[in-house]
């Protein structure tokens, strides 16, 4: 069956989450946007794993469900540790198949750290180490490094990361398969370093509201199991593993460098030309992902491996109201056209991915159904985020645009 899914996120027991992130509400948007599985996030915490235990409900194949939304037991974990004189900043996503595992894990991490602190904790622990510890329990796990190119806290990062996988996993990389962009990043932008041909790219959410679920998604069409998924995942099985659904790059909120106190955007050519400072203020710039990638990349833009999983970049469909109605995105006037829309069409997937330009515009106001195909396309213009800053994106040009020049959709 073809199914989206959605491993990582996060619960209200993490830091600046909305308290709607429980187990209703995910189930709830979970169904209005037409994803199927969706990970836990947070399994560490020990409040929101009795809530989960005690809402969930056993399939006896690895996922869990709750009003017809299945749930995959996921959680992340920062890692902040020295090594060869170096810090490093790694978050992981864990992902194991029972309560029984779940329960064994925190149990082991519990002796490191404060399991309670956070949502995601936050451990002196070498990645390397981490995974020797999870896969020991049980080697059905997976981890899959966060959003690997992000400068302050993943495997790549510019500021706190490694060049290689190997550095950071060492004995442990065999086990390692798959890997996960992160929003200021796409499959095309990794596809430039031919170590990642073997690793299967991944793209979630890291949603921090229940509204944001599914705003990068995953695209199966497999069992709903946690033995397929995973082999799938293993194997980058690319006719069990349809595509991946992608933000624009340039809209997260790292994708260029930059200096956000000076409002100072930078490509990785100004960079350069500005021996990586701001021309402002003379500080180093935060260096974006998309430096990092031309850094470590040894093949040219534009390169496409021959067994890479094929992607779909969209932008949310509340963002498109919103810009089409010219009206900020939490207001009301947005948040019915949105219901309606839904109404009419099911889930949010349906009318950004698959519905025909023919239905969109029979059953959507023509400025809405012109977004969504001008999405689809990829006819938009957007100022790459950078810095902490998330991209400013358009749909409609100046002279047809209803919004402030500019507006800033916000994504959190």
């Amino acid at each position: 069956m073809e199914f989206i899914a959605d491993f990582h996120i996060h619960s209200k027991y993490s830091r600046a989450t909305s308290r709607d992130m429980d187990v209703v509400h995910l189930a709830e948007w979970a169904k209005l946007k037409g994803i199927t599985l969706m990970g836990t996030g947070d399994f560490t915490h020990h409040l929101w794993l009795e809530e989960l235990k005690n809402n969930l409900e056993d399939t006896n194949n690895g996922l869990y469900k709750f009003k017809g939304i299945n749930f995959i037991l996921t959680s992340e974990i920062s890692s902040i540790y020295s090594k060869n004189g170096k810090t490093y900043r790694i978050h992981n996503m864990i992902i194991a198949p029972s309560f029984k595992v779940v329960d064994k894990i925190n149990e082991r991490l519990s002796r490191l750290g404060n399991l309670a602190s956070d949502g995601r904790p936050i451990l002196g622990l070498d990645a390397s180490e981490l995974a020797r510890i999870v896969f020991d329990i049980d080697e059905n796990c997976m981890i899959i490094p966060g959003h690997i190119w992000t400068p302050w806290f993943s495997v790549f990062g510019s500021m706190s990361g490694f060049n290689k996988i190997e550095h950071c996993f060492e004995e442990q990389t065999a086990k390692i398969f798959a890997l996960e962009t992160g929003l200021s990043s796409d499959p095309a932008m990794n596809w430039r370093l031919s170590a990642l041909d073997r690793f299967t790219l991944v793209s979630n959410s890291d949603s921090h509201s229940p509204q944001k679920i599914g705003r990068e998604a995953n695209v199966f069409d497999c069992e709903l199991d946690y033995k397929t998924i995973r082999e799938v995942l293993k194997t980058k099985d690319r006719k069990r593993f349809l595509y991946t659904i992608e933000f624009f790059p340039e809209e997260g909120k790292y994708h260029f460098d930059g200096h956000r106190l000076c409002g100072t955007r930078l490509s990785p050519g100004e960079t350069k030309a500005n021996n990586g400072r701001c021309p402002k203020c003379g500080k180093p710039v935060t260096v974006g992902v998309m430096n990092r990638v031309d850094q470590l990349a040894d093949r040219p833009e534009g390169f496409k491996p021959d067994n890479s999983i094929p992607f779909r970049s969209l932008i949310p469909l509340d963002e498109i109201i919103a810009e089409a109605k010219g009206m900020g995105k939490a207001s009301q006037a947005v948040e019915r056209e949105y219901r309606s829309a839904i109404a009419k069409f099911g889930t949010e997937f349906e009318i950004t991915l698959r519905a025909s330009k023919e239905d969109l515009l029979k059953q959507l106001p023509a400025r809405i159904a012109e977004g969504v195909i001008r999405v689809r396309e990829g006819r938009v213009s957007i100022k790459a985020g950078y810095d902490g800053e998330y991209g400013i994106i358009n749909i409609f040009g100046e002279g047809e645009q209803e919004a402030k020049p500019e507006q800033q959709l916000s994504l959190f």
